[in-house]
């Protein structure tokens, strides 16, 4: 398979790009380069996909990768603001970043963004650039450049279909689901990623006018469009696992718990993550991934280079070779990671497209028409508010 991607793609050559000339300067610059590759790492598949990008990367452009794993993107951002305030405005310590939301805004807003670089990748023109397109914008923030896509994520539910015949067919159902079976629902700590997600997918159904959530939360806004979400979540937070009062650390610690039959429900932004889990013995053969049937929030995952990094040319050589083809392919390949492509099918070749149609399948794994419409990512200063609210209702 891997013979025929190279094959069929031609790695990474960015061939009949109009910049190829100063791409070779990057390519250039990029040989012996050391990319720290700061990413969540709470993921054991895609920690394995990351080494080996780092393992094709160092073989064709001689250029290292080395993951540093974070438990959360706020710890890389904090680096760089430390690092700007110090007055080290190169040779900076975090090269690139997996970054979503609050994050690139943030660090966007203050200037701490190398680029714009992400039209000029070769591989770039695989990617529907045009503006309000899921690849050019970032919770409803223009991308302008600044950040480059790499994989696509949808929040998916993960269960047993040996043992719950008939889960939530919305959020609101699981308050019902919870009080006929109490101790069985729970989701990660909203200080993870995965929690706040639980949460925004509630607070996007449940909210009087949906609109609102695209644009910088107010107070009037908030109060508003939570009131609702806070209502259904008080009624179901007895009947929840532990009673409420204490959650898994992240969505690995709810897999096991699910595993282990203790809870009826997994969390993933990853529809994958069922078939990967099967694969890996990580769950019994009949999970099965499901989503609320008016649809679930997705996005894309980019990566970003801090303006400061010491080894930029490697980065966007790296970044690169994420939206090349054949790398794309290798990364939904369900034996691999099971993502779905962020590249626009339209702009493959059929030989291009044909690679991705041979990948392998398994009966946990959904088509991406099974996953209904993907609902748009709240403005990101609605996950900060929903997260410091949640906190104090609920923790304090």
């Amino acid at each position: 398979m891997r013979a025929l991607m190279i094959a069929a793609f031609g790695l990474g050559l960015g061939l009949g790009t109009p910049a190829l000339a100063d791409w070779q300067q990057t390519l250039d610059a990029a040989r012996g380069q050391t990319v720290y590759w700061n990413a969540w790492g709470g993921d054991a598949r895609t920690n394995a996909f990351i080494a080996w990008v780092g393992a094709q990367t160092e073989a064709q452009y001689g250029v290292k990768v080395v993951q540093v794993k974070l438990t959360d993107t706020a710890t890389a951002v904090t680096q760089v603001i430390s690092e700007k305030a110090a007055g080290k405005d190169s040779g900076g310590s975090v090269d690139m970043i997996w970054i979503n939301g609050p994050n690139f805004l943030s660090m966007k807003e203050q200037g701490l963004l190398h680029g714009p670089f992400a039209a000029d990748l070769p591989n770039a023109r695989y990617l529907d650039l045009s503006p309000n397109s899921a690849a050019a914008m970032d919770f409803t923030v223009p991308v302008d450049g600044y950040e480059s896509a790499w994989r696509l994520a949808r929040f998916v539910f993960t269960y047993d279909s040996a043992v719950t015949l008939a889960p939530p067919s919305d959020m609101a159902g699981f308050l019902a689901y919870a009080q006929a079976h109490p101790g069985r629902v729970t989701h990660p700590n909203v200080s993870n990623f995965m929690g706040a997600s639980f949460l925004k997918q509630a607070l996007i159904e449940f909210a009087p006018d949906q609109a609102v959530l695209q644009s910088p939360v107010t107070d009037v806004a908030f109060d508003m469009a939570t009131q609702p979400l806070w209502a259904w979540y008080d009624a179901m937070r007895p009947f929840m696992w532990r009673e409420g009062k204490t959650f898994p650390e992240n969505q690995s610690v709810q897999q096991q718990l699910l595993n282990d039959g203790e809870v009826d429900f997994g969390v993933s932004f990853d529809p994958a993550s069922a078939a990967g889990a099967i694969a890996e013995g990580l769950l019994p053969d009949t999970a099965r991934v499901f989503v609320p049937l008016g649809g679930s929030i997705g996005n894309i995952s980019f990566v970003a280079i801090p303006y400061n990094a010491a080894n930029r040319e490697g980065a966007e050589v790296v970044a690169n070779f994420l939206l090349d083809p054949a790398t794309q392919a290798h990364q939904q390949n369900i034996e691999v990671l099971g993502s779905f492509s962020v590249l626009d099918p339209a702009r493959l070749s059929a030989d291009e497209a044909a690679v991705f149609a041979a990948l392998p399948s398994s009966p946990a794994l959904p088509k991406l028409e099974d996953l209904g419409p993907t609902l748009l990512e709240p403005h990101p200063s609605w996950m900060t508010r929903l997260v410091a609210a949640w906190g104090d209702r609920y923790t304090k």
